[in-house]
Formats: structure tokens, sequence, C-alpha cells
């Protein structure tokens, strides 16, 4: 890979913030990603993804939607969860299990707030500061 600039990272970071940006900016739903690759679903991917369609009712279906992806990479920390909040950094947690998935629900869902102790990967806050 070719050295890069300067100017060269600081375009590749505004390309990034500006993606994240449209992301946020599709739609208005809740969007809980759950990786079901080999991986995930030997380490127990199932049973989270159960997990969180069990906690949306009636009142939730229409604002939060819940999808499966194949392997995000982070094998050594699956099962593996993204979060995606409107308003809030896209956040992906790892080692998930059933008693995860409700505290994430609980308190990233419902409650706004980032869970520590199992965040993986979230955008950097320079990149996600708007000017």
């Amino acid at each position: 890979m070719a050295k890069m600039s300067l100017d060269d990272l600081r375009k590749l970071r505004a390309a990034e913030r500006d993606a994240i940006l449209k992301k946020n900016a599709q739609g208005e739903e809740i969007q809980i990603v759950v990786g079901l690759g080999t991986c995930g679903l030997a380490a127990g991917a199932q049973k989270v993804l159960d997990a969180f369609n069990s906690f949306i009712d009636d009142k939730l279906a229409k604002t939060v939607v819940v999808r499966q992806t194949g392997c995000m990479g982070l094998c050594h920390s699956e099962p593996t969860v993204e979060i995606i909040v409107p308003g809030m950094p896209a956040v992906i947690y790892g080692k998930m299990d059933e008693a995860a998935a409700k505290e994430i629900f609980e308190k990233h869902i419902i409650g706004k707030t980032l869970v520590d102790g199992r965040i993986l990967d979230r955008p950097a806050v320079d990149i996600l500061t708007i000017k």
C-alpha cells in the first residue's frame, strides 16, 4: 500500500464522516444487525438473534428492525451485533449472549446510552463531530 499524505488522510476522514452521516440519514428506524456467519452461529448468535426479536413488542415493531448479516470479521469476539440508532454512532458489540442482548436493548436502544465493556468498534469522536 502506498504511503498517504496528510491531505489524503483528511480526505479519507471527510469521506468516512459523510458516509456515516448518509447511513444515519437513510432511515429513522433503529437497526439491530446480528452476525450469523459460521463463526457467529457456532458461538451462539442464533440465541442472541432470538433474544432481540423477543424484546420487540407491537409498539416497537414499527421503529426497530432486526436483521442478520454474515461474518463481521471479528471472529474472536463472536457473537457480534451492530446497533444503529439515529442520532448516535453505530456501534459493534461483541461476546454477546441473551443477558447482554437484554442489557443492550434496555440501555442502548431504549435508554440511548452506550454500554461499556462490550464495545468492539465505533467511529472516532472527531469523525462524528459536525461543523
